[in-house]
């Protein structure tokens, strides 16, 4: 009998190990390359201030003007140089520039590969990268070589290498790189931000953020069809840092938690070959990306994160933007609004299943004074002007004033390069998910070891 309990103890023990083994090894592993010698991470990088900030473009299709003539409004910017594959684009920009009361900047154009004498300029501080996905990286790579500080648009990375490759270029040169994310700049998700921040919500364990943007009237602006392009060769959330930007923010991800792993799923491919069939006469049969994609994200502290995607479907614009917090909760779309519990709003309501009056927002008036009361400390300085210059309603300026605020002080940007990184990863990341039948992927450290050596996301004054 003794020997039989022993025996049975040992099968239990091997069922448990194997059983702990099998759930480990479900998880794909992500590697993390080692840091290269003589480096140190990033993490609230403080560099000499600069009081003039002189600044080069690359990139001026459907995002680079728009910042150029926002720069204009911020005072210690010099728009030294201005590049673009179109003469056109080059010469219009430059004729904006002499309305504003600006000096013609210097134009480069005619291919694609003359923006590697922009980044080789000695006149320039920081170069604003805003041309198709597949050049984000390697432009921002050379920039920073070249002695740049460097701003990316979305998203900076399409794939690992390039995402490790930006990584390893800023902490060896020492220099800033920035994703230009702007919805975290949104008036909305400042406000809720510093909600969180001050502990109005609670314990921040859910959110949820999407891009879903019907494309259709907008697919025949990108040049050379670049971005019509990578959904037709690649599954996944090829857009996610708009949605996921803000909940990371409010998380403190490498600021005190981390993302673990994620698992994603998609739709079949629809929409996007049927408007190809439509419009150009263009069958295309293996078409990768599915009409709408869904991400679940788990956290170290045990919290969670749906991202969506979607940019062929006939709904209405949406980055959804929820927190659910165990004293309240946040909501953007359709409609902004807070519950902070009924209880606590009106002591008469009692819990009643019953009742879904006590499960509401707050009224409007509440909303509007709460909205006022916390509004966050960068917004209140610049609301007026950033509403004035505009850009998705003003959110584009402050993400450019505050980056220009930072760079003169020599203040840690609000954004930094493992932001980007971990951001930018659901790219590669998902799709490896869903080529592997909805595995659950390791979503890599890439603080390599110091995601809880900031304690909480604070930027700086």
């Amino acid at each position: 009998m003794k020997k039989f309990v022993i025996l049975f103890t040992a099968c239990l023990l091997s069922l448990t190990c194997s059983s702990q083994q099998q759930k480990q090894s479900s998880v794909i592993k992500t590697p993390v390359p080692e840091r290269p010698a003589g480096q140190t991470d990033v993490l609230d990088l403080r560099t000499a201030p600069l009081p003039t900030v002189r600044v080069a473009f690359i990139g001026l299709g459907m995002r680079g003007p728009g910042a150029v003539q926002r720069m204009t409004y911020i005072p210690g910017v010099e728009i030294v140089a201005l590049c673009d594959v179109e003469q056109k684009n080059t010469e219009k920009v430059n004729e904006m520039l002499e309305k504003r009361g600006f000096p013609k900047a210097q134009e480069f154009y005619g291919d694609t590969a003359i923006w590697r004498k922009v980044t080789a300029l000695p006149n320039v501080d920081l170069i604003y990268i805003a041309t198709d996905w597949k050049h984000h990286a390697v432009m921002g790579v050379q920039a920073m070589k070249d002695g740049k500080h460097v701003a990316i648009e979305v998203p900076s990375a399409m794939n690992m290498d390039e995402i490790w490759d930006l990584i390893n270029t800023s902490e060896q040169t020492r220099k800033h790189c920035m994703q230009l994310e702007n919805c975290v700049y949104d008036f909305f998700e400042l406000t809720t931000l510093n909600m969180v921040q001050q502990g109005l919500l609670g314990d921040v364990i859910h959110g949820e953020g999407a891009y879903i943007h019907g494309l259709q009237p907008y697919w025949e602006e990108y040049w050379n069809d670049w971005r019509m392009d990578f959904n037709k060769e690649h599954r996944g959330d090829v857009y996610p840092t708009h949605g996921l930007g803000p909940v990371c923010q409010a998380m403190n991800i490498h600021r005190g938690d981390k993302l673990n792993y994620l698992v994603s799923m998609d739709t079949k491919a629809i929409g996007n070959p049927a408007f190809l069939k439509e419009k150009r006469g263009e069958e295309v049969k293996d078409f990768r990306n599915g009409d709408h994609t869904c991400t679940m994200i788990s956290t170290e502290n045990g919290k969670s994160i749906l991202i969506e995607h979607n940019v062929t479907s006939p709904r209405p614009y949406n980055r959804m933007y929820q927190l659910t917090g165990t004293k309240g909760f946040a909501n953007k779309y359709p409609s902004e609004g807070y519950a902070l519990g009924s209880e606590a709003l009106d002591p008469s309501l009692t819990a009643n299943h019953e009742n879904l009056t006590a499960h509401s927002f707050v009224s409007d008036e509440i909303r509007k004074a709460l909205m006022e009361k916390y509004k966050h400390p960068i917004a209140k300085d610049i609301e007026d002007l950033a509403k004035k210059v505009g850009g998705h309603g003003g959110m584009d300026f402050i993400m450019d004033y505050r980056l220009i605020y930072c760079l003169q002080r020599g203040l840690p940007l609000d954004m930094d390069v493992y932001d980007l990184a971990e951001w930018c990863s659901l790219i590669p990341l998902t799709e490896l998910s869903l080529d592997n039948s909805s595995a659950p992927v390791e979503i890599p450290d890439f603080t390599r070891g110091a995601w809880n050596k900031l304690n909480g996301l604070k930027f700086a004054q």
